[in-house]
């Protein structure tokens, strides 16, 4: 089939969904993810890769509702190189305007190894999938993964072989981050130019950061012809993550001097879905990443500050208002009122309805009668706070944490479960270490505390403490997120938080309950 291709756009493909919901512990709830969802519809994503069908109940009901929900973006599914993974697909994107089938199979050395098939074999199942595949839906999207360690003749071949089939999009994943900007420009430019009908289709460039290079190399791609970029929110994903969307979107913007290829991103929404994300996944943003990093736009230099002073491009390349900043950073006390706080939530990307910002209006008295000063960054920390909280499992009621120079650290817990008040107390190495044995002591459990880790969300020793904690149990990792200028009680909300999440998890799937999961680490 023959598309009209615009060659002055560049389609953004979000799979933070998919991708960068593999990342070990950054597993979304099923809300969470039709939230992430609307925000990536709302800000101009082109395609949005819901997720991987197959993989789990949850997964397809994911993709299914996402499907039904979406107002613009094209709405893809993942799916192996087998007819019921295709299948399985179809039927949770077919509810959208635009659906799209994604399928794919590994092409290099290494991955052929793995199904153990033949070059000819391989190239049959091919065929036979994407033909399947456009027999279901004239979207069809087909990755040869590891293309970038495949073989040249090979590559070329199967790629030719998709658009035969009827394959509306090609793919190339760097799946490992192996490549380098020259060599990932060149393979794009020689796909397009030697191999049968690839003039008449999209290429995509799918980048993983491993050496660094993702943003380098999906800009590099485009260079080549490549006019779909597979990127996700902050660059979440799996080992040192995917290309970031905020990263090429303001680097095509910034740089359309040299780099004239537009997108259909709304950039002033950048910023609000990069907390969302950090916030959802349990992965916060390193203060010095591009574009979303708290220090982004923080000048501290005495001869940063005077150039500022002086003018503002001596010494920043793109405006905060560009991805969303608010200009004014100190904003509220506790002598602000509902309208002022509403208000400043829907700067900062919120919008609330009359019930929650009750809800929100109390949490923020409290936090400004703790605090002197109540920022921007505060506001989104106090968002995050009981969001779920109105059927958790766990609630707490009480603690008090006893510290001494040389005795055990006590931790006097009252907590409720499961709507029965239990009370404790515990020592441990440490208040935290107290606290999360008399947690434990309360509400038993297996689970593995794999991460915990503890940001100020401002400065000021009434700052407050952003804790995010990680737990596995039987292969189940779920995160858990709280913010008090407390940290011991932010630390025991965030522990509960995600023991709570693991309640959940336990519960779909315990037996009777479709449980059915399919490892897919590390694809395309």
């Amino acid at each position: 089939m023959t598309q009209a291709i615009d060659k002055d756009r560049v389609l953004i493909f979000d799979t933070t969904l998919r991708d960068g919901e593999q990342s070990p512990g950054a597993t979304m709830t099923h809300n969470e993810k039709l939230e992430i969802a609307g925000l990536l519809d709302e800000m101009g994503v082109d395609i949005i890769e819901a997720g991987f069908p197959i993989a789990s109940e949850g997964d397809f009901r994911a993709v299914s509702d996402i499907a039904k929900n979406a107002k613009t973006s094209v709405i893809c599914g993942l799916a192996r190189a087998n007819f019921a993974d295709i299948d399985r697909c179809w039927e949770a994107v077919k509810h959208a305007r635009q659906p799209r089938i994604h399928t794919f199979i590994g092409t290099s050395p290494l991955h052929r190894a793995i199904p153990n098939l033949t070059m000819d074999e391989m190239a049959e199942r091919i065929h036979e999938t994407v033909s399947h595949a456009r027999n279901l839906c004239d979207n069809v999207q087909w990755s040869p993964m590891d293309a970038t360690r495949t073989e040249w003749e090979y590559l070329a071949r199967v790629v030719e072989i998709a658009i035969k089939a009827g394959a509306t999009t090609i793919n190339i994943p760097d799946t490992v981050g192996y490549t380098a900007p020259a060599e990932s420009a060149d393979l794009i430019k020689r796909l397009i130019a030697e191999v049968p009908g690839a003039s008449d289709i999209i290429f995509a460039t799918h980048c993983h950061n491993d050496l660094g290079m993702a943003t380098a190399n999906s800009l590099a791609a485009v260079a080549g012809g490549a006019r779909q970029i597979e990127c996700t929110i902050n660059g979440l994903g799996e080992r040192a993550g995917n290309t970031a969307l905020e990263e090429v979107v303001m680097a095509l913007k910034v740089r359309h001097d040299i780099m004239p290829w537009t997108t259909g991103i709304d950039t002033t929404k950048i910023m609000n879905i990069s907390r969302r994300v950090a916030t959802v996944s349990g992965f916060p943003v390193q203060f010095n990443k591009a574009v979303v990093g708290k220090n982004a736009f923080a000048h501290e230099s005495g001869i940063h500050q005077d150039g500022m002073l002086k003018n503002v491009e001596t010494f920043e390349i793109m405006r905060p208002e560009d991805v969303g900043l608010t200009a004014s950073n100190l904003v509220m006390g506790k002598h602000s009122g509902r309208a002022a706080l509403r208000d400043k939530l829907r700067q900062l990307g919120f919008e609330v309805g009359d019930n929650q910002l009750k809800d929100v209006f109390v949490r923020f008295k409290e936090l400004a009668d703790r605090k002197k000063e109540v920022y921007d960054d505060d506001l989104v920390a106090l968002m995050r706070v009981g969001e779920d909280s109105e059927n958790d499992y766990l609630k707490i009621k009480s603690l008090k944490v006893v510290c001494g120079t040389t005795a055990p650290q006590t931790a006097e817990l009252i907590m409720e479960v499961g709507g029965e008040e239990k009370s404790t107390t515990q020592t441990g190495d440490g208040p935290v270490d107290a606290t999360f044995n008399a947690v434990k002591a309360l509400f038993p459990h297996s689970a593995r505390l794999q991460l915990y880790q503890v940001h100020a969300v401002t400065e000021g020793t009434d700052a407050q403490a952003t804790v995010s904690v990680r737990m596995e149990e039987d292969g189940r990792v779920v995160t858990g997120q709280s913010a008090d200028t407390d940290t011991v009680v932010a630390s025991a909300k965030a522990y509960v938080n995600a023991l709570n999440r693991l309640v959940v998890r336990r519960s779909k799937t315990a037996p009777g309950t479709d449980s059915r999961e399919v490892s897919y680490k590390d694809v395309s």
